[in-house]
C-alpha cells in the first residue's frame, strides 16, 4: 500500500478518536449535571409546589360556599323582584368597542313591571383609570306598552335623553302599582255589580261608566287618570262626570251638579274603592 494513503487513514482514524473523545467529555459532563438534583430533592420541591398551591387556593371559596351565595342573592333577588313588580325575561349584550381602558357594550332588555311590558335598549360605556371605573349609559332607546298616554310618551323620552335608568325603572315600578291596582278594582266592580258597571274601554282603559238599569239616559263616568310627570312623580287622579236626563235633571238639579264635588270629597275622605262603590249603590238606587 502507498505510504500517502495510509497517512490519510492514519489521519481520518486519529480525527475520528478525537471527536468520540469529545462526545464522551460532553456526556461525562450531561451525567454530572443531571446528578445535582436526587430523587429526594426532586420530591421535596414537588411536594414544595403543592403546598404552594394549596395556599394559593385557600382564598377561593368552595363549592359549598359559591352554591349558598347563589342561594342567598336568588333569595334577594326574589324580594326585589315582588317588591318593585319588575321581572326581566331576556337580556343580551354585545361588545361594540374594547381598548385598554374603554370599553363600549350594547344591552338589550325586555321584562314586565306588573301587567306592564317595557324594552330597553343601550349602550354602556365604561372607562377605567388607574384607581376607579366609571360608566355612563348613551343611545339609551325605552318600548313601553301604555297606550296612547301622553304623559308616559313625555317622561319616556325625558329618561332616554338624560340616560337615567334608576328613574325609568323607580317610576316604571310606582306608575305600573297605580296601572295594576286601577286593573284590578275596574274588574272587581265589573264582577260584582255587572248591570250598572260598563267597561267601554276594557280592563286596560282609564274610564268607566255607571248606568241605573231602571232609568235610561242616566249615566256618571268615573275616569282615572295616572298621571307621570317628567321626572318621574306618579299621581293617581279622579273625577266624575255626568249625563242625566232632562227630567232627572229638574228634580234633582242641586244633587246633580253637586256630584263631582260630592265625590271628590269621598275619594279624601274614605279612599278610592270605597268612594267608587258608594257611588254605584247611589246610582243603582240601593240603600
Amino acid at each position: 500500500m502507498d505510504n500517502s494513503i495510509c497517512q490519510v487513514y492514519e489521519d481520518e482514524i486519529q480525527s475520528l478518536e478525537e471527536e468520540i473523545k469529545l462526545l464522551a467529555e460532553k456526556y461525562e459532563d450531561s451525567q454530572q449535571e443531571s446528578t445535582f438534583f436526587s430523587d429526594e430533592e426532586i420530591l421535596m420541591s414537588i411536594k414544595s409546589f403543592q403546598r404552594e398551591f394549596q395556599g394559593q387556593s385557600k382564598g377561593h371559596e368552595s363549592p359549598s360556599d359559591l352554591k349558598a351565595q347563589l342561594e342567598s342573592l336568588e333569595t334577594d333577588l326574589s324580594f326585589l323582584m315582588k317588591f318593585t313588580g319588575i321581572q326581566f325575561t331576556s337580556h343580551s349584550k354585545k361588545t361594540v368597542e374594547k381598548t385598554t381602558n374603554r370599553t363600549v357594550r350594547k344591552h338589550r332588555l325586555s321584562g314586565n313591571c306588573h301587567s306592564l311590558s317595557f324594552q330597553l335598549e343601550f349602550q354602556l360605556l365604561e372607562m377605567q383609570n388607574k384607581e376607579t371605573v366609571s360608566a355612563v349609559i348613551t343611545d339609551l332607546s325605552i318600548i313601553m306598552e301604555s297606550g296612547e298616554d301622553s304623559d308616559v310618551s313625555k317622561f319616556v323620552s325625558s329618561t332616554e335623553e338624560h340616560g337615567n335608568l334608576l328613574t325609568f325603572f323607580r317610576s316604571l315600578s310606582s306608575y305600573a302599582e297605580w296601572y295594576e291596582h286601577r286593573r284590578c278594582t275596574f274588574l272587581h266592580f265589573k264582577g260584582k255589580y255587572p248591570d250598572v258597571v260598563t267597561l267601554p274601554e276594557g280592563l286596560l282603559g282609564d274610564y268607566l261608566i255607571l248606568r241605573n238599569p231602571k232609568l235610561s239616559g242616566l249615566e256618571l263616568m268615573i275616569v282615572w287618570k295616572i298621571h307621570l310627570d317628567e321626572e318621574g312623580r306618579t299621581t293617581p287622579v279622579l273625577d266624575l262626570l255626568t249625563k242625566v236626563p232632562e227630567q232627572v235633571l229638574e228634580q234633582k238639579m242641586a244633587t246633580i251638579e253637586n256630584a263631582p264635588a260630592s265625590f271628590r270629597s269621598m275619594l279624601l275622605l274614605f279612599g278610592i274603592e270605597t268612594a267608587i262603590e258608594n257611588l254605584i249603590k247611589v246610582v243603582a238606587l240601593e240603600k
